[in-house]
């Protein structure tokens, strides 16, 4: 299969066995084309061209809706094709790794329509689900230009239309809403009680394409630093006519859905990153090997080695926690206020933090854009700054992991959370249950199932070093972290009566406690999955685990835990993602080919995927 030259209008699909939600994102990188090949829809030159003319990614957005991406933005129960989490999760991750304007463009619709897959009626969600399929548009209006993330302080008003015949009066103005002007229909939270208050918001899903004219106008797009191309803009209303039938929910439940929502797009953010975290490691490694310094290649130097050696095992681990996140939206809800808390604060941050070490290692080519690689490094650096911001920053999400500081701690002491659904994050590959959003909860009362499933996880790491020496190194890392989370969570409880006055203690305890958390779904992961994963491509990575300990020395680094450097582990960790990057494959856990070539020389005898010649394109819904 000659990935340059796929049918315009083939949709996505997947061929067996291999797990669809891996399987379909790499079929997609191929259906995308070579991104080096300036004549590609989603190349690197183009979108370069479109960030410096700060033009919307047209194109490129239209080609992911002739592949049928955005059919995966909707429930499968609702007429769309999501039914695993983790696969839309390495979909976006892709579009991601390809330009990440072109991900924030096209995957708002997501945003957009999660509310109403929370908290709709099954009338609301059939019909958003037809607008969707029909290629609409759909945006989130939470933020207004005097509040930002404050919720509670809304003022766009919807009230009662006395004697009219429209539910509701919308006034007032959204402000930096992607896709606010180019999108069709938009989730606003609206406050429906003139006095506010947690039970005075509701969410209305708005058509603006069925309000009268001059009951709404577009505020101009707002010139960002990075995202140039995204259609950044807003909304005012001025009594626009909104039915009754509107209202996602009951009246007055729209702060509790749209926090419910966020817990879904704070998730899925972590594919942003990855992609991002993706495209940099890529440069770097390449700019190593290309580079000489001092009479020996730069990849030879120590201290080369050791930023890209530090930066990979950051990816995996990230990555790791990512896996782990997504498909607890299946396994584990009712803990997804901690899971994707943990999950938006710790993968953007680190991603930067990646980033800001490869900047080190470029140089001046980092930030300059005719030199190195057309300057895509500071294209991705500029985006990426962006996505720690989305759907509640970095105090936001610590913020809320504070608040349950109290349940943590009962929870933990007691060994409660659910293992179960743990243990079923944990294991790739393994089929996911339905998606049941009822189950998504405010606070996560039970505790968390990746916590406590941690002693468990070791006991079965400790079994395997008994057989197996080469684990040893692993085992004690893990023990080490069994004694940190103590710690921490003696912290925590220290701290768990903070909740008006929060003392910058509480937040250090916070990021301690997603340290933990991210070490910990690492652990599960490599105990539950290593057995399959070792069998494939990326099987150097998994054996003697390897990934793990050195992604257990990052986290357990980053928690000033003693004797927690493992430089040996690094230095494969480095000399395994060189292999695997030399050889056309992703740096990742899992066996994703950046090209056909390599999948058909990696021994596992996976089938190229299966993609129909033509497909009919749906009319795009303006």
């Amino acid at each position: 299969m000659d990935h340059t030259t796929t049918a315009p209008h083939a949709p996505l699909t997947h061929a067996a066995p291999y797990p669809a939600a891996h399987r379909l994102a790499e079929q997609l990188e191929w259906d995308l084309g070579d991104p080096d090949d300036p004549g590609t829809v989603l190349s690197h030159a183009r979108s370069l061209a479109l960030d410096e003319r700060e033009d919307f990614p047209e194109g490129p957005c239209d080609r992911l809706d002739e592949l049928g991406l955005h059919g995966f933005y909707v429930p499968a129960a609702h007429g769309g094709r999501l039914a695993d989490y983790e696969q839309l999760m390495q979909l976006m991750r892709t579009v991601a790794r390809r330009d990440l304007t072109v991900a924030v463009a096209h995957g708002k619709t997501y945003l957009g329509a999660v509310c109403v897959w929370v908290g709709g009626s099954a009338e609301q969600c059939r019909r958003l689900g037809e607008a969707v399929a029909g290629r609409a548009r759909v945006s989130l209006a939470l933020t207004e230009r005097a509040h930002g993330s404050d919720l509670l302080a809304g003022d766009v008003l919807a009230e009662p239309d006395a004697g009219g015949a429209a539910g509701y009066l919308l006034t007032g103005e959204k402000w930096l809403i992607n896709n606010a002007t180019r999108g069709s229909l938009l989730s606003v939270l609206s406050r429906t009680d003139p006095a506010g208050g947690p039970r005075g918001y509701s969410v209305l899903l708005v058509d603006k394409r069925e309000l009268p004219a001059g009951t709404y106008r577009h505020l101009d797009k707002v010139r960002t630093h990075g995202i140039r191309g995204a259609d950044i803009s807003g909304i005012a209303f001025d009594r626009a006519p909104v039915p009754a039938g509107a209202v996602v929910g009951e009246v007055g439940g729209g702060l509790e859905t749209v926090l419910k929502a966020l817990q879904l797009t704070r998730t899925m953010c972590a594919a942003l990153s990855l992609g991002a975290a993706d495209h940099v490691l890529a440069l770097g490694l390449d700019f190593a090997a290309g580079r000489s310094l001092y009479g020996r290649p730069l990849a030879e130097l120590p201290q080369a080695r050791r930023t890209l050696a530090e930066a990979a095992a950051d990816v995996l681990a990230d990555e790791a926690l990512a896996l782990v996140a997504a498909r607890a939206v299946q396994t584990l809800p009712a803990e997804l206020s901690v899971v994707s808390a943990v999950t938006k604060y710790l993968v953007p941050t680190r991603t930067e933090g990646v980033v800001t070490a490869l900047t080190r290692l470029l140089g001046a080519r980092a930030f300059l854009k005719d030199v190195y690689a057309g300057g895509r490094f500071q294209k991705v650096d500029r985006d990426h700054r962006i996505v720690g911001l989305f759907d509640g920053n970095t105090l936001v999400n610590l913020n809320s992991l504070i608040s349950q500081f109290r349940l943590l701690v009962r929870a933990f002491r007691r060994g409660a959370g659910d293992v179960g659904g743990a243990a079923a994050a944990f294991r790739l590959g393994a089929p996911l249950p339905p998606a049941d959003l009822g189950r998504l909860s405010l606070i996560a009362r039970q505790g968390s199932g990746v916590l406590a499933a941690l002693p468990g996880c070791v006991a079965r790491l400790r079994a395997l070093a008994a057989g197996d020496t080469a684990l040893v190194p692993a085992l004690r890392a893990a023990e080490r972290l069994v004694d940190a989370v103590e710690g921490v969570h003696a912290e925590m409880a220290a701290l768990q009566d903070a909740q008006t006055e929060v003392p910058p203690a509480a937040f250090d305890a916070a990021r301690r406690f997603a340290l933990c958390f991210a070490a910990a779904a690492c652990v599960g992961l490599w105990t539950y999955s290593h057995a399959e994963a070792e069998a494939g491509a990326t099987a150097p990575l998994w054996r003697d685990a390897l990934w793990l300990r050195a992604a257990l020395a990052r986290l357990l680094g980053a928690l000033d835990v003693p004797d927690a450097a493992d430089p040996e582990a690094l230095d494969a960790v480095l000399d395994a993602v060189t292999a695997l990057h030399d050889s056309g494959r992703l740096v990742s856990l899992l066996p994703l080919s950046l090209r056909p070539g390599a999948a058909a020389a990696d021994g596992t005898g996976r089938p190229a995927p299966a993609v129909p010649a033509t497909a009919p394109a749906a009319g795009r819904a303006s």
